[in-house]
């Protein structure tokens, strides 16, 4: 506890230097009101849609786009504070597209004083280490960023970085995909984390190593997580098991009716409930895929090698396997082999799937490349193999996930 605590104040003292220069007083989203007078610099007109010719001319959108923004701006009589907002913006990297995007998310941001809502946070990024790309990139994902002041972004970064062990990986993270980081740390982290260690029995530390990789499944709200819990639980995978964070994972990922859709095409298969929940808790990666990529490589496993369907329940990592660049190649090299009589080994195929790329050339092609130049042929053809021996990784899927 006293670690945890002193890691809060070093954190703090960090972050405090940021904190203050960010003139925290001054820091309003918007201003109280909008001065229609105030027009230094700007147009004043007393059309009240003037706002969809701007916005087509200044930003680029379409007539129809630009109607429909221009609704929460409907109060605007000058253009002083939205030319001041474009200038700033496209000064800070942002061009064309990625305004617009900004715009038609939420056109009120045109009402934002620079000087006290937007420079600020700009200047609080580029302190945490951020470039003007990555900060372009960071607000295109996370344009709430411009809703929040600093007061509430300390206590977040700090959270995320005990969370997922440093700074760097936070705004990593936050470059990707912003929705964790803006769940209330009170109301949200701190009660899903203390229900995976209290009533799950899941330690922090796991729930912090697997966070890493993706932090969004912890920022559910307490009931919707708990929902999520209640269904990794139906599929009988013990709480305790170090499957059951993936598990809840990759369900955060898969709606209800995606996961009946699965368990169907699996049953047309064969498969049994129990065979289809053990499935899942050896490789849940699995329920991501789309159907016809399962259906697919599931064709393949029973039509072309000759797997029973409770053989693959038993072995679901065949499934995670990319079909065109590892499975059928390494099938095709198999089947030279023998056609050959280069084939001396008793191993079966399906376990040749689970050699590391450099293993397998190591092992069935380079021992063979003079007798059967073949084999680098049909690698190359999948894309695999490059030049006369690399080969290039293709162990994880990325086909079929939707």
């Amino acid at each position: 506890m006293a670690a945890a605590t002193l890691r809060s104040v070093l954190r703090r003292k960090s972050l405090l230097p940021l904190f203050e220069t960010c003139r925290l007083r001054d820091i309003l989203f918007f201003s109280s009101s909008v001065d229609a007078a105030a027009a230094v610099g700007g147009t004043i007109s007393p059309n009240p849609h003037f706002m969809v010719e701007y916005l087509v001319n200044s930003c680029g959108f379409s007539p129809s786009e630009a109607a429909k923004s221009s609704k929460p701006l409907a109060h605007l009589r000058s253009t002083e504070k939205p030319d001041a907002v474009l200038n700033f913006m496209r000064s800070q990297g942002f061009v064309g597209a990625g305004i617009r995007k900004l715009i038609s998310f939420r056109p009120v941001y045109l009402c934002c004083n620079v000087e006290n809502n937007l420079a600020p946070k700009f200047q609080f990024l580029r302190d945490l280490g951020l470039s003007e790309s990555d900060i372009v990139d960071a607000i295109l994902k996370n344009n709430g960023i411009l809703r929040l002041n600093v007061r509430s972004i300390v206590p977040k970064l700090e959270m995320w970085e005990s969370l997922l062990g440093s700074r760097e990986l936070v705004l990593k993270h936050l470059k990707k995909t912003g929705r964790f980081f803006f769940c209330s740390v009170e109301n949200t982290l701190h009660p899903n984390l203390k229900f995976l260690r209290d009533e799950c029995g899941i330690p922090e530390e796991r729930v912090s190593l697997f966070l890493r990789s993706d932090p969004r499944f912890i920022s559910r709200k307490p009931t919707s997580f708990r929902a999520l819990v209640a269904r990794a639980d139906e599929l009988g995978i013990p709480r305790q098991s170090r499957m059951f964070v993936w598990t809840l994972d990759v369900l955060h990922k898969v709606s209800k009716e995606r996961f009946e859709a699965k368990i169907e095409l699996m049953r047309s298969f064969g498969w049994s409930e129990s065979e289809f929940s053990s499935a899942v808790g050896k490789a849940p990666t699995f329920l991501s895929m789309s159907l016809d990529m399962v259906r697919k490589k599931m064709e393949f496993f029973i039509n072309v090698v000759g797997c029973t369907p409770s053989f693959i329940a038993s072995q679901p990592n065949l499934l995670i396997f990319s079909l065109q660049k590892r499975v059928i190649p390494r099938f095709r090299v198999t089947e030279m082999l023998k056609l050959k009589g280069l084939w001396t080994r008793r191993c079966k195929f399906v376990w040749i799937l689970c050699f590391s790329d450099t293993k397998f050339m190591e092992k069935f092609v380079l021992p063979h490349k003079e007798h059967a130049p073949e084999l680098l042929d049909i690698l190359r053809d999948a894309g695999t193999c490059k030049g006369n021996d690399t080969f290039h990784l293709a162990s994880e899927d990325e086909e079929g996930l939707s």
